[in-house]
């Protein structure tokens, strides 16, 4: 049996998705330090793809609770 339920994994792509969104939110333009790059339009892709995701896992969850 695998260790993660669907629960988990809900929680976990809702923490990702914060972390992501605030973290591509709170970036600055111009970074203190330069030798850290950071594409901030790719962090905010990635941060609605991963919100995205978890929606559909809340939407599976409400169906699966119809459904039983």
């Amino acid at each position: 049996m695998f260790p993660l339920d669907f629960w988990d994994l809900s929680l976990f792509l809702a923490v990702m998705a914060l972390v992501l969104m605030i973290t591509s939110k709170l970036l600055l333009p111009h970074s203190v330090n330069p030798n850290i790059l950071i594409n901030k339009k790719r962090l905010e892709k990635a941060a609605i793809v991963i919100s995205s995701l978890f929606l559909i896992t809340v939407v599976l969850r409400i169906i699966n609770s119809i459904i039983l």
